[in-house]
């Protein structure tokens, strides 16, 4: 990672997350001058693979959820922990997590849409029969353009699913990781640290992986995947830990206090190296205890027994 971030950390993307927001404001607004376009903007691998290859950029306008008062909530909360991540990891390495996570979702369209295409028994039983039918009946050729045109209807059906929704969900688990006892007021009045959040959003994400359809077990399983790469090499970025930067802080505020400490001082005048740098001091051999005289009083002090 280290030598990655050399040759490719200038390229780094600063306040991604707010380019992120971006495009859900122009989503917002599609969405309200012609809902209808929402559709050709989707990932849908499949539309990608007959031409329509504008869908593997343009689903990133697609707002996770319908826009509402809360809207504006969830917009300022993801920038919130989005900003902060970046500034704890790193513009580099918060831009390889939310990269990674948007190039892991396009993976797992077009694997679901390969498995699709594969295994046709997948799309339910009754599917797998018709299929056997017509593939008997017409021969291959005809099957197959009976199999894409199903398997186009499927992932049109389904394309929505593959949004920025679950990796969103992913970079508040990465926050969790990070700072897992910070507090945030749930429906603005509950206190709840940030780590049993986390834990319930990952409980929820497994649950809809195991009790979802094809599509979305492929788009929730990239979150995690995408998460898991995160939490697998964070022991290799304990310096970059809340707590390690709140330790090293506070030793670095020690180090400075203790150097203001005064190493020399008249018993006598009160005088000290940082009021005359260049008086000498020197303590008296003379006087029963340890007692440090300016070279003015060092000889004309009396001697403490």
């Amino acid at each position: 990672m280290s030598n990655f971030e050399k040759k490719f950390g200038k390229y780094a993307i600063p306040n991604l997350t707010l380019i992120l927001i971006g495009c859900y404001v122009a989503g917002y607004l599609i969405q309200a001058v012609s809902p209808g376009l929402i559709g050709y903007l989707s990932l849908d691998a499949a539309a990608v693979l007959h031409g329509q290859v504008w869908r593997l950029v343009t689903w990133l306008v697609i707002p996770p959820e319908n826009f509402s008062i809360f809207t504006l909530i969830m917009l300022y909360f993801y920038y919130s922990i989005g900003t902060l991540m970046e500034r704890t990891l790193g513009t580099y390495r918060y831009n390889v997590y939310l990269l990674g996570g948007m190039l892991m979702t396009i993976v797992a369209s077009f694997l679901c849409v390969a498995l699709l295409y594969l295994f046709p028994s997948v799309m339910g039983p009754e599917f797998a029969q018709s299929y056997q039918s017509f593939l008997q009946a017409y021969g291959e050729s005809e099957a197959a353009q009976y199999l894409s045109g199903y398997v186009q209807i499927i992932s049109r059906t389904y394309s929505l699913m593959f949004s920025t929704y679950y990796i969103n969900i992913s970079i508040f688990l990465a926050f969790a990781v990070c700072y897992p006892d910070m507090q945030v007021l749930l429906m603005f009045v509950i206190p709840v640290k940030v780590k049993w959040m986390g834990i319930l959003d990952l409980i929820l994400l497994v649950y809809e992986m195991i009790a979802g359809n094809l599509f979305s077990r492929f788009a929730v399983g990239a979150a995690l995947l995408n998460f898991l790469v995160f939490y697998l090499t964070t022991k290799n970025l304990g310096h970059l830990r809340p707590s390690q930067v709140k330790r090293r802080a506070q030793f670095r505020q020690q180090v400075r206090q203790s150097s203001k400490i005064t190493k020399h001082k008249c018993a006598i005048c009160g005088r000290t190296e940082e009021s005359d740098p260049d008086m000498e001091f020197r303590f008296c051999s003379k006087c029963n205890g340890n007692y440090e005289y300016c070279s003015v009083h060092l000889y004309t002090h009396e001697h403490i027994k």
